[in-house]
């Protein structure tokens, strides 16, 4: 699975990059899980890819879903690179990011 792995994320308006963390999904074949870590907190991240398509959704709480990022993988970067929207909750505009694996 691409997703699995370390991955560099840059959201447009934000100060520096977040480090993502994700493995194999213990209970939903072909997911992952993992986190990240955001203003001293750690945020738990679910999500998948599916025909190129990338769908991540942050929980701040552990529960309730506080953001999405929703992406393609770039041509010719072999799933290693995403380009796309993330969205908090409760705002109306999301803002782009690239997300890159880390070796």
């Amino acid at each position: 699975m691409h997703l699995v792995g370390t991955w560099q994320a840059q959201v447009e308006g934000t100060a520096a990059p977040v480090t993502l963390h994700l493995a194999k999904h213990p209970e939903f074949a072909g997911t992952v899980r993992g986190g990240l870590e955001r203003g001293g907190r750690l945020v738990e991240l679910a999500g998948d890819v599916d025909d190129g398509d990338l769908t991540l959704e942050e929980s701040a709480d552990g529960t309730h879903i506080s953001a999405t990022w929703l992406g393609e993988a770039v041509d010719g970067s072999c799933g290693h690179e995403f380009r796309g929207t993330w969205k908090a909750e409760g705002t109306p505009v999301g803002r782009p990011f690239v997300m890159k694996k880390q070796p």
